[in-house]
């Protein structure tokens, strides 16, 4: 398969962006992931011990509007990763599309894994949602959200084979 017909012309903020530095920062600011978590564990159950006493907020718009916007965040990265994903994956096959580091250089896929793995700090927000809609809030969601920071972050810096690769990219 010819990489040509699945490559993507670059924006010019993917062609500026230096994925050298971007490593060093996340190698040297990895470990602010836990402090990320903790805070937000902090906010999971303390604002949900304070939500006890309290009448929920009406936050439908807002809602819509952070969840829009994810999405459309993670619909442009599926977008302009997925050549480089399907090229992997016929050339290559399953094995090496997981075991691929390429991902984290490649002309196009190396803003948007940076982009992915910052994102998980961001979309801790959306448990703010939950908690101040007091809506239930199970396990699954907080203990996600904290390991996927944790284990996102602490695998670009080491450009981890799958650590970094968008789920998008599947």
């Amino acid at each position: 398969m010819n990489m040509s017909v699945l490559t993507l012309q670059e924006y010019e903020f993917e062609k500026q962006f230096n994925e050298n530095e971007a490593i060093q920062w996340m190698q040297e600011n990895w470990k602010k992931s836990f402090l990320f978590s903790a805070l937000y564990a902090a906010f999971v159950f303390g604002g949900r011990h304070l939500m006890n006493k309290r009448a929920k907020f009406e936050l439908r718009k807002p809602l819509v509007l952070w969840s829009l916007t994810l999405a459309v965040f993670s619909i442009f990265g599926a977008l302009r990763t997925g050549a480089y994903m399907v090229y992997i994956l016929m050339t290559k096959g399953l094995k090496q599309s997981v075991c691929d580091q390429g991902f984290y250089n490649g002309p196009v896929s190396k803003f948007w894994a940076y982009a992915f793995v910052l994102s998980k700090a961001p979309e801790l927000g959306d448990t703010i949602f939950i908690v101040l809609r007091k809506q239930k809030l199970i396990f699954l969601h907080w203990y996600h959200h904290i390991t996927v920071l944790l284990y996102s972050w602490y695998s670009y810096k080491d450009m981890v084979a799958g650590g970094g690769l968008p789920v998008w990219a599947y």
